[in-house]
């Protein structure tokens, strides 16, 4: 048996009852027995998988067929880019590390580290490092978002929080906030969040100019492969709206 996120399989062969891998080589018939609570009636029964050929031949299709049903399974929904399309993928090719930037359209303070992030990922992104600028808020439709763009040219790739996932991914609670995280064999593990650097010390009270880059700092020791220190102080900016269902 395996299991996949809500998705369970059993291999059976011709006979009754959950089988062993040898059997699986063995048998004259496989069937697999997909069930999922989320997917139709339809694919949650026995399914005929080969009759004939080769054990060798048989056993590869069965491991196939289980490791297409997992990654099925798996699948995330991050929220939309700005067609609509679901983001389900947040790591490319050659990634090190992926970081969030959370922002907010009516937001002056995220909209005033615009240009910093834009120098950030200038300096990172060709060491594997992907941006993304995420809107989380309710009122931040792709609408809304296609305009915030025409404003800002020089932005990263852009995903529309629409269900809050990646707020719950990153605990993030504010805007203007940043996330990193690492690469752990398939899932992504959060290193730092928090705030962009200590330009804002409260609303309403602002250096000249920042003092402290916690997030390049966070940024420069996952590439060296160091500890990441942690930010200095709380992020400073507009509180990210909850979502009502």
């Amino acid at each position: 048996m395996a299991n996949g996120g809500d998705l369970t399989t059993k291999v059976l062969t011709s006979g009754t009852g959950e089988k062993s891998i040898g059997d699986v080589v063995r048998a004259d018939l496989i069937l697999v027995e997909l069930t999922m609570p989320s997917l139709p009636r339809a694919v949650c029964a026995p399914t005929r998988i080969l009759s004939s050929g080769n054990a060798a031949c048989r056993l590869y299709m069965v491991v196939l067929l289980l490791l297409g049903w997992t990654a099925a399974a798996q699948a995330v929904r991050y929220g939309v880019d700005l067609n609509g399309v679901p983001v389900t993928e947040l790591v490319r090719p050659g990634t090190r590390s992926v970081v969030l930037f959370f922002a907010a359209s009516d937001c002056p303070i995220s909209n005033r580290y615009l240009p910093e992030m834009a120098r950030l990922r200038d300096e990172f992104a060709d060491r594997g490092v992907q941006f993304w600028q995420v809107y989380p808020n309710p009122g931040d439709t792709v609408t809304v978002v296609r305009q915030h763009r025409a404003q800002f040219t020089d932005l990263p790739d852009i995903v529309v929080d629409t269900d809050q996932a990646l707020v719950r991914m990153a605990h993030a609670t504010v805007t203007p906030e940043a996330a990193v995280f690492v690469r752990a064999g398939n899932t992504l593990h959060e290193v730092y969040r928090g705030r962009i650097d200590d330009r804002y010390v409260d609303l309403g009270s602002e250096r000249p100019r920042a003092l402290r880059h916690d997030l390049e700092n966070a940024i420069a020791s996952v590439l060296a492969n160091k500890s990441v220190p942690q930010p200095g102080g709380p992020p400073v900016g507009c509180t990210i709206v909850t979502r009502r269902p």
